[in-house]
């Protein structure tokens, strides 16, 4: 008996190794989520208008004063929501900014190290705020100037014939629209900034 118990605990192991080593060579063998491999980026290939350089312009000037508005919010807030929007400025900013400066080198379309005076201007005015005035101007400034630049992302989208900037503006399009999202869930979105947005769009 105790002879009979050894080999069937013999064979046991044995086939118990055996299905293992199966299934690792059936599983070497299947294609792995998390080894796909991210898509490469489009060939820059299309011609580029007038409206595609102003395009990656704004974008990149978009990003030089509202990078310094998001972490103007993390200390000059008082609310949490606030602080939140200015975290997704600063992490969707920071990567358009880099998409916009590889294109720009990509198309030989040169792009400025600078934001415009007015915007400028308007990082100064976040500078002096504090508290829910800041919270309030914050809120004025960020979604009036989303509102208007989505305005153009549609016309580009829709019009350019160059890959690069198709991608840029699609990539654009859904940041701005996070952002407009999460500056209308702080509650402090007017109906003046709303009408001064409007009032921008060709009739």
């Amino acid at each position: 008996m105790v002879a009979l118990v050894a080999v069937v605990a013999t064979v046991s192991v044995w086939l118990s190794q055996r299905n293992s080593s199966a299934e690792e060579a059936v599983s070497g063998h299947l294609p792995s989520a998390e080894a796909d491999p991210a898509a490469p980026p489009p060939a820059n290939t299309g011609a580029v208008t007038a409206l595609d350089k102003t395009f990656l312009t704004k974008v990149r000037q978009a990003g030089l004063w509202e990078m310094p508005a998001g972490r103007l919010a993390q200390t000059h807030a008082s609310s949490e929501a606030i602080k939140r929007a200015g975290m997704h400025l600063l992490e969707g900013h920071s990567k358009l900014d880099q998409l916009a400066r590889e294109d720009s080198e990509a198309l030989n379309a040169p792009i400025p190290d600078e934001a415009t005076a007015e915007q400028q201007g308007w990082v100064d005015q976040l500078k002096k705020a504090r508290g829910r005035a800041f919270d309030q101007l914050f809120v004025d400034l960020l979604r009036a100037s989303h509102g208007k630049i989505f305005i153009t992302i549609g016309e580009v989208r829709a019009s350019t014939k160059n890959t690069l900037i198709r991608r840029l503006a699609t990539q654009t399009n859904n940041t701005v629209q996070d952002h407009m999202d999460v500056l209308e869930d702080t509650g402090l979105v007017t109906d003046a900034t709303l009408d001064d947005v409007a009032s921008t769009i060709p009739k």
